[in-house]
């Protein structure tokens, strides 16, 4: 029987949603393999949610120190890569987020192993894992297979796999202390800035009016915050319109700015890039506009309209008396 490694990100004492989703595909995946589904986590001493991973793993192997508590991918390279050469799992899984961009690489020359970065789904095959990863813009999905090694490394993009718990888990939590012949760093962690931070907060709002590169220009924005208003709603956008500096950054959604649960999401004029979507797995109803009718947006979107946004939002203004 083998094994899965799953690397748990967290941040400020809490878990990151790619965990939860990495754990529900691991899962899957143990299950049609008979493998053994393992938990790492690496971080400072009894962390609160440790006993919560445990309910979603057959093990929970805890690396803790205080020099821990924040992530260091040097050390957390050295880490791994020692538990990896020592219990051989066949997949290690980590997000694809700051964390896994910066570590997988590293321990992929470290180990040997072969890596697979930012994929949108793991399929096994005559016992050789396979991965999905998406080109140009989300308009194409590639199958990806690796050289045969004993070991093979993930990345996983946010927001692909649900990040629903698995009932019937109750695992065991091994506790260990960090190595004592880890090199020492050579960086320190300073302080974590969360840039989303604003005057509105986009993750708890129930309605979002969303616009996007479509909105053209600046002066533009107006007509749609004020569609929002009427609605009831919270603006967001995507990252060009914070790139051009038309909205701050904590109006962003998206892998770079914030996931969202609205149960209503509007989008005027935003393509659907996969970094824009990944922040949307939550939401409960999706409406597109967007006069593209290629756009990726409208594989995620529940309604879709193929038209001027201007149009659109002149209508819908006028039906809610404006």
């Amino acid at each position: 029987m083998g094994e899965i490694f799953v690397v748990v990100e967290h941040r400020m004492g809490e878990v990151r949603e790619i965990t939860f989703e990495m754990l529900f595909k691991a899962h899957e995946l143990c299950q049609g393999l008979s493998h053994t589904l393992t938990a790492i986590v690496i971080g400072g001493r009894d962390e609160a949610f440790v006993n919560d991973i445990a309910q979603r793993a057959d093990r929970v192997i805890a690396v803790e120190d205080e020099q821990l508590t924040d992530f260091d991918s040097d050390l957390a390279k050295e880490i791994l890569k020692r538990l990896i050469e020592k219990d051989r799992p066949f997949l290690t899984l980590m997000g694809h987020t700051s964390w896994g961009r910066d570590l997988a690489p590293a321990l992929s020359i470290e180990t040997g192993f072969p890596l697979a970065t930012d994929c949108v789904d793991i399929l096994i095959e005559s016992g050789h894992p396979h991965v999905m990863r998406q080109m140009y813009n989300g308009k194409l999905f590639s199958k990806v297979s690796f050289k045969k090694s004993e070991c093979y490394l993930i990345t996983v993009r946010p927001g692909v796999f649900p990040p629903d718990m698995v009932e019937g888990r109750q695992g065991e939590v091994i506790r260990q202390g960090i190595p004592a012949d880890l090199p020492e760093a050579r960086k320190q962690f300073v302080e974590f800035v969360d840039e989303g931070a604003g005057e509105v907060d986009i993750s708890k709002a129930e309605l979002l009016v969303s616009v996007g590169r479509g909105i053209s220009e600046e002066e533009n924005i107006g007509v749609v915050k004020e569609l929002a208003d009427l609605m009831g709603g919270v603006l967001s956008c995507s990252r060009p319109v914070v790139d051009k500096k038309w909205l701050p950054k904590y109006h962003q959604v998206g892998t770079s700015g914030k996931s969202v649960k609205p149960k209503v999401y509007i989008s005027f004029g935003i393509s659907g890039a996969f970094q824009h979507t990944a922040g949307l797995t939550g939401a409960g109803t999706v409406i597109a506009i967007n006069k593209d009718p290629k756009a990726p947006i409208f594989r995620v979107a529940d309604y879709g309209v193929v038209d001027d946004l201007f149009k659109i939002v002149g209508a819908l203004k006028e039906k809610l008396g404006a």
